[in-house]
């Protein structure tokens, strides 16, 4: 087997988070920047990356990385690399790009060229002057930031926050992987009960069901790579095969989602039937204003509205202030709050023990948490939650 350089891209705020997955999964050779964490590993870990990965939003194959500043420049460099390596004659390859302050700053261009080239390099690979491209999808991604053309490969298709479980989406959803790095910020662990009072179609319980049970969240899906011949359909099997061995199916989990919304709880129930965690997902009707609980030491991790929209600010502003009141009540609780609202310490009552800048699509946020006392290390946890 050979040695890739793949990156791993994440939304900005939460690399360090992915790097952290990548290091669990042994890959340690690894380099983090701005959106993407870099690192080394077989067509084996192109398998366990794209199944295992919960924040990462890509595995992309590196292909090669050069300074261009001319057409020409770009042409020649991408030309040269080994496309015909990783392309077969029958494979389907679309281009994509994105250029930031770079002279080449024309995108359709800069694709352009590239498919050229790569069209270049296969024609004297393979002798033939046509490619009817019928075969699997190698998406080809020419990215250019301050003239450093980086040229990669898809190997996920589908965004990897595409689980396959959500079929229906309620209003201003949540990202699997963004709801997957609330959870691991929190470091929420299966023994202590999580509730998200605001939790619409699901997607935080569900998310931290999946880890409790530790179900890889890509088992549900298929994945480009999987048609690639330079991957054997056995690797894949293995891959897979280790995956649903490590699963603890039998494992008691107390993760509890309300919302005020029934049909949104509809959505949440059957969206966690289809994940295969109903069992481990307790889901209710319930304002935000009822919760309560008997025990100690629980988390709450939300996303609650932000008030975006025209004509929701004071309602909004409402919501916070009343959120206030209610999580105060429990005393030994932490909770995890996402907001864009700059004034949401202020309406909550309490300055957080720390904020963290976070993306919820392109939309920037707050990740606000504030920590409760620790649990004692053999405490039974009986949490409850009741309205």
């Amino acid at each position: 087997m050979g040695k890739f350089e793949l990156i791993a891209t994440s939304a900005f705020g939460i690399e360090a988070v992915t790097a952290r997955e990548l290091k669990k999964l042994g890959y340690t050779e690894q380099r983090v920047e701005n959106g993407r964490v870099t690192f080394t590993g077989d067509e084996t870990a192109i398998c366990r990356t794209n199944l295992w990965l919960r924040t990462a939003d890509r595995v992309l194959l590196k292909m090669g990385e050069f300074k261009a500043t001319s057409f020409e420049e770009l042409f020649e460099q991408t030309k040269a690399l080994p496309w015909d390596e990783i392309i077969p004659v029958d494979a389907e390859f679309p281009v994509e790009g994105k250029s930031i302050d770079s002279k080449l700053f024309s995108v359709p261009d800069c694709q352009a060229i590239v498919k050229k080239a790569v069209v270049e390099k296969l024609k004297l690979r393979y002798k033939c002057e046509w490619f009817q491209e019928t075969g699997a999808r190698y998406r080809i991604e020419v990215a250019l930031l301050k003239d450093v053309v980086t040229l990669t490969v898809d190997t996920s298709g589908a965004g990897l926050h595409k689980r396959g479980y959500r079929k229906l989406v309620g209003g201003a959803p949540l990202k699997e992987t963004l709801a997957c790095a609330m959870l691991l910020i929190s470091h929420w662990n299966k023994d202590r009960v999580l509730l998200d009072p605001f939790c619409g179609s699901g997607t935080i319980p569900i998310e931290a069901a999946l880890i409790g049970k530790n179900i890889a969240p890509g088992l549900g899906r298929e994945f480009d790579s999987e048609k690639w011949g330079i991957i054997p359909g056995e690797v894949w099997d293995r891959a897979r095969d280790e995956a649903y061995d490590t699963m603890v199916e039998d494992r008691e989990l107390r993760i509890h989602g309300s919302d005020i919304d029934e049909e949104a709880m509809s959505l949440a129930r059957y969206h966690a039937k289809k994940a295969g965690v109903e069992d481990a997902v307790h889901l209710q009707r319930l304002p935000m204003s009822d919760i309560s609980s008997r025990y100690k030491y629980g988390i709450i991790i939300c996303n609650p509205p932000y008030g975006e929209r025209l004509g929701e600010k004071e309602q909004v502003e409402k919501l916070y202030r009343e959120m206030g009141t209610v999580f105060k009540k429990l005393e030994s609780w932490s909770y995890y709050i996402i907001t864009s609202n700059l004034e949401f310490e202020k309406l909550f009552g309490k300055k957080a023990d720390k904020k963290r800048k976070l993306y919820n699509g392109k939309l920037l946020c707050n990740y606000f948490q504030y920590f409760g006392p620790p649990p004692p290390k053999f405490a039974e946890d009986k949490d409850k939650i009741i309205g």
